[in-house]
């Protein structure tokens, strides 16, 4: 079955740095297409999908509000998709979860609730 298992939050303050990580099991990047997406939200808020990848042509996507501060990247040795996060504001302190769908060259970067699967999260918090 495929897992995903997110890692790498913590605390961070405003205008620092922080790099998830989301590793995959149950599929391989090397073998398998699949779009993999990083989405956060907060309390009160919305889920809104950050940033995306694929195992095929591993072109990246980026929400306009993070666009130039954060990168994504896999690592098909690890099976591993990262979230670099730089310039972080107080606001981007949230729940950050992966999600990965199946045949990403037949649905994109398409997320929805209940579609494809889904890692718990890793919790990103402000540091005072």
């Amino acid at each position: 079955e495929v897992q995903l298992v997110e890692s790498g939050g913590g605390l961070v303050q405003a205008g620092t740095s922080l790099t998830l990580a989301c590793v995959a099991s149950g599929f391989t990047f090397s073998d398998d297409d699949y779009g993999i997406c990083w989405f956060r939200q907060g309390p009160g808020k919305e889920r809104e999908r950050v940033s995306c990848i694929n195992t095929m042509e591993k072109n990246p996507d980026y929400a306009d509000s993070v666009n130039g501060r954060f990168t994504v990247s896999m690592d098909n040795g690890r099976n591993t998709v990262y979230l670099q996060m730089t310039n972080v504001n107080a606001e981007e302190t949230e729940m950050y979860n992966c999600s990965a769908r199946g045949c990403y060259s037949c649905y994109g970067y398409v997320h929805t609730n209940g579609m494809g699967y889904w890692g718990r999260g890793t919790q990103v918090n402000d540091s005072a």
